[in-house]
C-alpha cells in the first residue's frame, strides 16, 4: 500500500514573517532617513531667519573673520569697556544654540562688556553668512583658529580666556576647550552628548557622526565649570545638566524653573553666578560690580 504524500509546503511565508519583515523595512528605512538627514536635523540652519534690518546690533563690533577651505566664517569681537593694548583685558568666547545667529546672541552678551571682558562670537559654518556646511569637526576648528587669532591681539590678555556655551554650543565650547582649556567654563541648557540625544529619540546613536562628547570634556578639564539648566527643559533633558555638573572636577550646578528657550527666567540670579564664576576663576577683581542683563 502506498504511504501517503505529506501536505505540500505553501510557497507564501506565514503572516508573522511577513510582518516582521515589515518591520525590519520600516526599521532599516528610519535608519537610513537618520544617516542621510542627521546633519539637517542637528543643524537646521535653512530655518533660522535672517535678522531683520532694524535689529539692534551692539556698537563698536570688530570683524575677525576665520578663513577656510569653504570660504570664511564671520567673527565679532565685542571689546570690553577700557580695555587697549595698554590694559589688555578678558575674553569670553560664546557658542550659540543650533537654531540661532551670532546676530542674535550678541544683545544679550553686553553686559560682559561692562565689566572689560571683551566677547568673541564666530558663526558656524553655513549659518547667517558663513560658508560652507557645518559639522562638528568644522565648528570646532574654526573655534580654534578664531581663539588663537583673540589671544594674538594686544587688547586680550590670553590667560583669562573663559568659554561660554548655550544648547549645541555647550558641544562647540567643549570641543575647543579639549584643544584650548580657558579659565573656566559655562554650559546653558547643554547635553551630554549627541548620541545620548539621539538614543533619547529611539535612534542608534553609534550612528551619529557629529558627535559632541561633552561629558567627556568636562571629566577631563580641571577649571571650574557652570552648569546651568531649565527644569522644565522639553528639549535637553534636566539629567543632562545634572550628568555633566556630577563628572567635572570643579563644578556649580544651577537649576531654574523654566524651559529650554527661556533661560534665564531670573536675569539677576542668571549673571550673579557667573560674576561669582568669574571671581572665582580670577578674571575679573573682586570689587567688580555685579553683571546686569541688557535690555
Amino acid at each position: 500500500m502506498a504511504r501517503p504524500s505529506p501536505p505540500e509546503r505553501s510557497p507564501f511565508i506565514s503572516r508573522r514573517t511577513f510582518w516582521l519583515l515589515v518591520a525590519l523595512a520600516v526599521l532599516i528605512g528610519v535608519v537610513l532617513v537618520f544617516v542621510a538627514l542627521q546633519r539637517r536635523i542637528l543643524f537646521p540652519r535653512h530655518q533660522i531667519p535672517p535678522p531683520p534690518k532694524n535689529w539692534p546690533r551692539p556698537p563698536g563690533i570688530v570683524r575677525v573673520d576665520v578663513r577656510h577651505a569653504d570660504g570664511i566664517s564671520e567673527g565679532w569681537l565685542m571689546p570690553g569697556d577700557g580695555v587697549s593694548a595698554e590694559h589688555p583685558g578678558p575674553l569670553v568666547i560664546f557658542g550659540h544654540g543650533n537654531g540661532e545667529l551670532i546676530d542674535y546672541a550678541a544683545p544679550a552678551l553686553v553686559p560682559y562688556r561692562r565689566l572689560g571682558v571683551s566677547v568673541g562670537l564666530v558663526e558656524y559654518r553655513g549659518y547667517g553668512r558663513s560658508d560652507g556646511s557645518p559639522s562638528e569637526d568644522a565648528i570646532v576648528a574654526d573655534l580654534v583658529a578664531f581663539h588663537d587669532a583673540l589671544v594674538a591681539r594686544p587688547e586680550i590678555d590670553g590667560a583669562r580666556v573663559v568659554l561660554h556655551g548655550r544648547s549645541l554650543g555647550g558641544g562647540a565650547v567643549c570641543g575647543l576647550a579639549r584643544r584650548r582649556p580657558p579659565r573656566a567654563l559655562v554650559l546653558e541648557s547643554s547635553f551630554i552628548s549627541v548620541p545620548e540625544m539621539a538614543r533619547r529619540m529611539g535612534l542608534p546613536g553609534f550612528l551619529v557622526r557629529d558627535v559632541f562628547d561633552n561629558l567627556g570634556a568636562v571629566r577631563t578639564y580641571p577649571g571650574p565649570v557652570l552648569v546651568m539648566h531649565g527644569t522644565e527643559d522639553e528639549l535637553i533633558p534636566f539629567a543632562h545638566g545634572e550628568a555633566l555638573a556630577a563628572a567635572a572636577q570643579d563644578a556649580r550646578f544651577v537649576s531654574f524653573r523654566c524651559g529650554h528657550n527661556d533661560l534665564p527666567p531670573e536675569p539677576a540670579r542668571y549673571w550673579a553666578e557667573i560674576t561669582d564664576l568669574l571671581r572665582r576663576a580670577g578674571v575679573i577683581g573682586q570689587s567688580s560690580p555685579p553683571l546686569q542683563r541688557s535690555q
